[in-house]
């Protein structure tokens, strides 16, 4: 067959609306806590050997990871701030809200402690670090941890102007940044137990039951953005709350530590 007739042969398939097979993967936005702690690299192998299905992760905090499923620039959210969450499913930017897994969070700082905020009780510990006008690293970004962080601080209702430091940045850098100042810093604890430039910083709040940190998966509308891969990114959803997408997250540690916990079953 000559050129000719390859050209029209092709502009006749195009023309019967003949078209390549649907790329086999999908766009997830998620926070950096899944990222950073090492989760993804455990968890997204074993959903591709499953399915063969390819998952391009875009690591951001939730409140951008949630505008990026708003623009129709991924197809999947896994992300960890509930009411924002259930908001954008209501309105029908996300299919359905599943839960997934959770861990918590914790309140980082110096070990000598210098606030004297260790303890069981998040609020009292913020309003400690206020008074003592001790350094605080706020990731500033619309996080989930972010989120988390001022509702606390409002419980705490303190000043916390005068050490309050916002990085805009993730986790991880938000936890260099309170090593190499001896601040205090709310982290969630996957991030936390993979981090290893901690220098004087250890726990010195957790148990406080409003440190609980659930994540929920959500497919984007097709309805509202029908370019999105919604067939695979439910596949990626189904497998996460199945037995073997939950024995994944759970068979994931640090140091013999569990970071995540199975919250579909």
């Amino acid at each position: 067959m000559g050129l000719k007739q390859l050209l029209v042969a092709v502009a006749l398939c195009v023309g019967a609306g003949v078209a390549p097979a649907q790329s086999r993967h999908i766009v997830v936005a998620s926070t950096t806590s899944t990222e950073q702690s090492g989760l993804f690299g455990h968890l997204l192998p074993a959903f591709t050997k499953a399915t063969g299905i390819e998952v391009r992760v875009v690591a951001v905090g939730t409140g951008q990871a949630l505008d990026i499923g708003r623009r129709g620039d991924a197809d999947a959210l896994l992300v960890h701030d509930q009411a924002a969450e259930e908001k954008f499913v209501a309105d029908g930017f996300g299919l359905k809200r599943l839960p997934v897994m959770h861990n918590d969070f914790v309140l980082v700082g110096p070990q000598r402690d210098p606030a004297g905020a260790r303890g069981r009780d998040i609020a009292q510990a913020l309003g400690k670090v206020a008074a003592a006008r001790a350094p605080f690293i706020s990731r500033g970004d619309k996080s989930g941890t972010h989120a988390a962080e001022l509702r606390f601080w409002a419980l705490a209702g303190a000043d916390k102007s005068a050490g309050y430091k916002e990085c805009g940045c993730g986790m991880g850098p938000a936890l260099n940044i309170a090593s190499s100042l001896d601040g205090y810093v709310l982290a969630d604890r996957g991030t936390w137990l993979s981090f290893r430039n901690r220098g004087t910083l250890a726990v010195l709040v957790e148990g406080d039951r409003r440190l609980f940190n659930p994540y929920g998966v959500i497919v984007v509308n097709p309805a509202r953005h029908p370019h999105v891969k919604h067939e695979l990114a439910q596949a990626f959803a189904d497998w996460l709350v199945s037995p073997a997408g939950q024995a994944s997250i759970a068979s994931y540690r640090i140091g013999g530590e569990q970071l995540f916990f199975p919250h579909a079953l």
